[in-house]
């Protein structure tokens, strides 16, 4: 067999380290940004934090761009009659620039607001709330002990999920507990606060907040009927079959449903700790001479720099004996350039969803259109892909309120005149017309198709549905009202 030497040329993809960080920042939301920091902070000595950066005192020259620490944190993007947004200029940072302590963030931090630190009070738990109650009541120590072991069988409604005889059941024979024990401390139990607590279905709830009223309450006897025999009849707004079985009329009945609809059907649900998770938006949109501009929010952005000591180091010193540094810092370099991108991506995709839904921002719902990926990414010249990272837990604040971007995109309805409503703008008018339908009659689900298709708006009776049912719309006859 003969040896030769083959000369082949072929092209294929290669995914950089540099190139996979700035995938994965894309994709990540706020706070998983800021936890992949924090985690880089820590192991990068070249990498640090800037809580305050001095007016004019540092800065990162490009070629011909300069990005300063005293720049204006909202970097806007304007909204001309062009749908394409002007590409960012690409900015070409040598070493010299980043060993002058060059940094990436929002420099409003000049007040002390942003160390105030929000301390979270802890709300009583529903258990720690009973016990207090119970330890105040002249009980004897067994029935106290008895009422305590019935609190840490409660729920977090506040309801005994659990049968007495159960309970009675898993306790040693040696404590002689009976089933008559266990129900007068039952009893002790549902007489402490909130009221309705130890109830062991909805119907006994209410019954004992309806008997915790005063006794001429107007319509308590009623309303105490119905909580006791007739729920499933008032859940089903079986309005002519309960005024037939109770023997009142449409007064009578309205004010007994107004008592039991304002009581609360899980007493112990405001006991415990909150935990409460706040949006920060990453975008923020506003109205300026006419037109609608994103600019980035300052709150979201992360603020970051070179250690000036270790990078003063390296530039006197770039021996072998400091290779790991070396590394370290190209690192960080291109961290804060890919946090730089990250953030000039959003801003980007922002700018150009404004552009196409701003009917939206003047009109509301029903003036959306709808959009798909593909038409962004061919403005910005980004893959679809590209643009589905962007769009994910990623969060603009606009004068209706706070919205994912993923929020307007959309599928499509034609119209009678040949042109598309987007599902968004469908489920608005469903919305609007179910909120002025006469409570009396309410609209079904094929007067509700009827309606729209006398707007041109051709939807069929289980989009309708399906469109209700994703707004928690109840159906006609659950709307049904006396």
């Amino acid at each position: 067999m003969k040896h030769s030497l083959q000369l082949k040329l072929s092209q294929h993809l290669t995914l950089t380290p540099q190139l996979q960080q700035s995938i994965r920042l894309l994709q990540l939301s706020t706070l998983e940004l800021n936890q992949e920091l924090e985690q880089m902070l820590q192991e990068n000595p070249l990498l640090e934090r800037v809580d305050n950066l001095d007016d004019g005192a540092t800065h990162i020259n490009g070629n011909d761009t300069e990005l300063r620490a005293d720049a204006p944190a909202e970097t806007t993007v304007s909204s001309e009659a062009s749908d394409t947004p002007p590409e960012p200029e690409t900015r070409e940072i040598s070493d010299m620039d980043w060993e002058s302590e060059g940094s990436y963030g929002s420099p409003d931090d000049d007040d002390d607001d942003h160390d105030y630190q929000h301390g979270s009070s802890e709300m009583a738990s529903l258990r720690d709330h009973l016990s207090w109650q119970l330890n105040l009541t002249p009980l004897e120590e067994r029935d106290k002990r008895l009422v305590l072991l019935l609190i840490d069988a409660l729920d977090e409604g506040g309801y005994l999920s659990q049968s007495l005889e159960d309970i009675a059941e898993m306790l040693p024979d040696e404590l002689e507990v009976e089933i008559d024990e266990l129900q007068i401390a039952l009893k002790h139990l549902q007489n402490l606060e909130p009221t309705g607590v130890g109830a062991r279905d909805l119907s006994e709830c209410l019954v004992l907040q309806l008997r915790a009223l005063p006794d001429d309450t107007p319509h308590l006897d009623c309303a105490l009927t119905i909580a006791q025999t007739h729920l499933n009849e008032l859940g089903a707004r079986d309005y002519t079959g309960l005024k037939r079985k109770l023997h009142c009329d449409d007064d009578a009945l309205r004010c007994a449903r107004d008592l039991i609809t304002r009581l609360n059907p899980r007493p112990g649900s405001d006991f415990g700790v909150s935990d409460t998770r706040y949006v920060v938006p990453d975008v923020i949109v506003k109205k300026i001479k006419g037109l609608w501009v994103a600019s980035l929010n300052p709150d979201a952005m992360p603020k970051l720099r070179i250690n000036r000591m270790y990078a003063d180091i390296l530039s006197r010193n770039r021996d072998v004996s400091h290779a790991q540094l070396s590394s370290q810092l190209q690192e960080a370099k291109w961290l804060i350039k890919n946090v730089m991108q990250r953030f000039d991506t959003i801003l980007r995709v922002s700018q150009s969803i404004i552009d196409r839904q701003r009917h939206f921002f003047e009109h509301g719902e029903v003036a959306m259109r709808p959009l798909v990926l593909r038409e962004i990414a061919e403005t910005v010249e980004l893959h679809e892909s590209t643009i589905s990272r962007v769009t994910t837990q990623k969060y603009m604040m606009t004068p209706r309120g706070i919205y994912e971007l993923k929020y307007f995109f959309g599928s499509h309805v034609s119209t009678d005149a040949g042109g598309a409503c987007s599902a968004t703008a469908i489920r608005a008018l469903i919305k609007q017309l179910v909120a002025s339908e006469n409570a009396k009659k309410p609209l079904s689900d094929g007067q509700i198709a009827e309606l729209l298709g006398q707007q041109g708006i051709v939807v069929a009776r289980r989009t309708i549905a399906k469109y209700r049912e994703s707004l928690q719309i109840s159906p006609a006859s659950q709307r049904k009202s006396l």
